[in-house]
């Protein structure tokens, strides 16, 4: 308004400039931030942009990249079913309005998404991300290939449920029927974790196909554990399908036991509140957890330990932060008046997970950190320094900073955002890092797929206003796919639509 300002900003060849104004000029290249007036949901598009367009040049239709070699890369989650990518990314790209993205992913679903394959795949990682990206596609876009190819697809997963107790096998092979477990799990058993992360999904799928069938199998999964009794009022990680009994009595709210709690109170909330069991068993874990596992360090720091058989491991997985999220989002249900206290445990939750990501030399979080012979939230031992993307950390500061309107979150977010570009952006899309002390990068040269459905959507709903997919009308499941509430005065599936 009063003078000419004159920037000079060396660029690096053929790399474009992003520009625009936010009451002030705010340069963003290359995705990285130039002066302190930003638009951090923008930056999180532009990542979503670099990680979605080298998918597209060296990986499409394969189900990851490898950004450093750039080639396709397979994982044996997926048997042969491709497009893992494509499928998780679907609903970030309609969320952030990359409509010809958007177009060309629906494109390759109705040509080449292929079910009918002869393959032995993971029921719960085919369902969090196939099914739950096709559910979130559809409730969003309206566009019907998406519906169909849900229904089909769960539809192939049903065999899994063929076990004399109803509990699921981990593995699936879709063309035969025939399913197995794990041959690491305890005394052959299914994983609490896996067989409790279906449930979202399934009444979905009821509800979009007309079928019960779907929804039947997950509340049978409901009855089997509440016949059970449980030591300490805690779940264990391992159900024998055949016998319906306990494996060995390990609990864990990070990997192998996770997303069974965050499904009871999600199922709970998307049956618009009237899922009173899912409720009842969602409290009354969290109240068994407070008493046996939440533990405070001498530091000062709130962390969840691992249960062995009454014994306790005073360490805390990457995949536990989650339950900060978890925490906040329940605590308006909560019982006894204690909403505050609720609210307070995902808060201190966020905030040694925090600590988890600003210990380290890179600023991101290594996989497992521990809170004995004198560290707290490091990790001490050399395969747990790795980071591979993850998006937990990120989801339980989005809840924190909607439930909570506190600045902190979205300070932290972009702490994230900074670390991830620093150290995991690479010319050909974002690699994890195998060691997140270390001074120098070692990259893994994966880019996961849940890092375009998870990772950059939540760090773009933390920088967007509360009304973009409100907690009123939306659950996210656990690969952060959004699904609708079922209001209880809302008979027409249709009206479910965004």
């Amino acid at each position: 308004k009063h003078g000419v300002l004159t920037v000079t900003i060396p660029l690096p060849p053929r790399k474009q400039c992003h520009c625009y104004s936010v009451l002030r000029i705010s340069y963003i290249c290359c995705g990285f931030l130039l002066n302190q007036h930003y638009n951090p949901a923008f930056v999180s598009l532009q990542m979503m942009k670099h990680a979605w367009d080298n998918y597209k040049r060296y990986a499409w239709g394969l189900n990851e990249l490898k950004p450093i070699s750039k080639q396709g890369h397979s994982s044996n989650l997926f048997g042969n079913i491709q497009g893992a990518t494509i499928v998780d990314a679907l609903d970030t790209l309609y969320i952030m309005e990359m409509k010809e993205e958007f177009k060309e992913a629906k494109e390759w679903v109705e040509k080449n998404l292929d079910f009918n394959v002869n393959a032995e795949i993971s029921v719960f990682e085919v369902n969090i991300r196939f099914v739950g990206g096709l559910l979130s596609a559809y409730y969003l876009s309206g566009e019907e290939v998406f519906r169909k190819k849900a229904v089909e697809l769960g539809e192939k997963l049903l065999p899994a449920f063929n076990t004399p107790t109803g509990i699921p096998w981990a593995l699936l092979n879709i063309k035969s029927g025939i399913g197995r477990n794990w041959p690491w799990a305890s005394g052959g058993s299914s994983i609490l974790a896996e067989f409790g992360t279906l449930h979202l999904e399934f009444v979905h799928l009821s509800h979009l196909s007309g079928n019960p069938v779907f929804a039947e199998k997950v509340m049978n999964i409901r009855k089997v554990l509440n016949r059970l009794d449980k030591p300490e009022g805690l779940y264990p990680n391992y159900l024998n399908p055949s016998s319906g009994q306990w494996g060995q009595h390990h609990v864990s709210i990070g990997g192998l036991g996770d997303s069974f709690y965050e499904y009871l109170l999600k199922a709970w909330l998307m049956s618009d509140k009237t899922d009173e069991e899912g409720k009842k068993m969602y409290y009354d874990a969290v109240q068994a957890i407070e008493t046996h596992l939440i533990r405070k360090s001498s530091g000062g720091l709130t962390y969840i330990a691992e249960w062995k058989g009454g014994l306790l491991e005073h360490k805390m997985g990457h995949l536990t932060c989650f339950a900060g999220g978890m925490f906040a989002l329940g605590a308006d249900g909560a019982p006894n008046d204690k909403t505050g206290h609720h609210i307070e445990l995902g808060a201190e939750i966020a905030r040694t997970c925090h600590e988890s990501y600003d210990r380290t030399s890179m600023k991101l979080g290594p996989e497992a950190f521990r809170f004995d012979g004198g560290v707290e939230a490091i990790a001490t031992r050399q395969n747990e320094k790795y980071y591979i993307l993850r998006p937990e950390v990120i989801e339980t500061y989005m809840y924190m900073w909607r439930l909570t309107h506190d600045p902190k979150y979205r300070q932290w977010g972009w702490e994230a955002v900074e670390a991830l570009e620093k150290h995991c952006r690479v010319d050909g899309g974002y690699s994890g890092i195998r060691d997140v002390y270390n001074n120098h990068e070692s990259h893994d040269d994966v880019q996961q797929s849940f890092f375009l459905s998870e990772t950059l959507k939540y760090l773009y709903l933390l920088f967007s206003e509360d009304d973009l997919l409100p907690f009123e009308h939306w659950v996210f499941n656990t690969e952060a796919h959004p699904l609708p509430v079922l209001h209880k005065d809302n008979g027409n599936k249709e009206e479910n639509q965004k």
